[in-house]
């Protein structure tokens, strides 16, 4: 089934080339039942790379999904047109009256800062405060899961000794978890980070589980047991050439940045990356709507906040 979006958002053209079913929102006013309602707070630079990425996960699955962006209101985007954040997104003020059966928190390129000095924090604090009672389960994507464990549980992010950068084979440490479903043994991750949660903290709070972690790359996916919480530290959204720009941009900028580890053929970055992480991407981008919203998710929206 498809995914709905804003009639003329520039990722459609890109996604329709890749066979990707998404619907515009006259042709989805035709069916006759209930889409889910996924908003997204996109923190990253890189906005319709970004909305691209993921749109293509959210539609590999069976369930037709209504989408709708939000920027923030307290910050001015270097990277995004206003015409385009006026056409295709909204403000936190414009749909803080709605209720929504997920939401995904993307990353951002804050991490090195501490939460309270991120220009928009306040802002991102009410909108993660308000979606305990409007929203039924949040994905949080790498700083957006640091941030969401703070806010809600106060985890603390660790500085690590060097950037965490490249693709890391990631282990289950719970398999049974639904969350998990179809996943191999073995599976890769790309990760492009700084810092750090760390184990101990996450397992001295009874509410909260580790998913998915490595040797290499420690904690990588946490989830509160009531499934209301997703939170995954790496960045399994990416593109095959994601790295590939983050790594030339640091370059170009004369940040001191090694390889990204096990993303280039032979680690030489004039190859062609190796995508590794495909189908890990779309098992659990599939599982979260299946399992964490559809399968839990009042079909009267408005009842989130008595069904938690």
């Amino acid at each position: 089934m498809p995914i709905k979006v804003q009639e003329n958002l520039p990722a459609l053209k890109k996604l329709a080339s890749e066979n990707i079913f998404v619907m515009d929102e006259r042709r989805a006013a035709m069916q006759d039942f209930r889409s889910l309602e996924v908003i997204i707070v996109n923190l990253m630079p890189t906005k319709e790379a970004t909305e691209e990425q993921l749109l293509r996960l959210l539609s590999n699955s069976a369930l037709q999904v209504n989408v709708t962006f939000i920027h923030m209101q307290s910050h001015k985007a270097k990277n995004t047109s206003a015409k385009h954040l006026d056409t295709f997104y909204r403000t936190f003020a414009d749909i803080k009256d709605r209720y929504f059966d997920g939401m995904i928190i993307t990353g951002a390129p804050v991490e090195q800062l501490d939460f309270e000095e991120v220009n928009y924090w306040e802002e991102l604090v009410e909108i993660m405060e308000w979606s305990s009672n409007h929203v039924f389960s949040t994905l949080h994507i790498c700083w957006g899961a640091q941030a969401g464990l703070y806010h809600h549980f106060g985890i603390k992010k660790h500085s690590l000794d060097h950037k965490l950068f490249g693709v890391y084979p990631q282990y289950m440490d719970h398999p049974e978890i639904s969350l998990l479903r179809g996943l191999d043994d073995v599976f890769y991750i790309p990760h492009s980070r700084y810092t750090e949660v760390r184990r101990e903290d996450i397992e001295a709070n009874p509410d909260l589980e580790v998913l998915i972690s490595s040797p290499e790359t420690g904690i990588t996916a946490v989830h509160s047991k009531d499934q209301r919480f997703v939170f995954i530290f790496g960045h399994v959204e990416y593109d095959a050439d994601t790295l590939d720009r983050e790594y030339k941009r640091d370059i170009n900028e004369g940040i001191n940045i090694k390889v990204p580890l096990n993303y280039y053929p032979e680690d030489n970055p004039n190859k062609k990356p190796l995508l590794r992480w495909r189908s890990t991407s779309n098992m659990l981008f599939t599982n979260w709507l299946n399992y964490y919203v559809y399968q839990e998710t009042p079909f009267v929206i408005e009842r989130i906040d008595k069904e938690k």
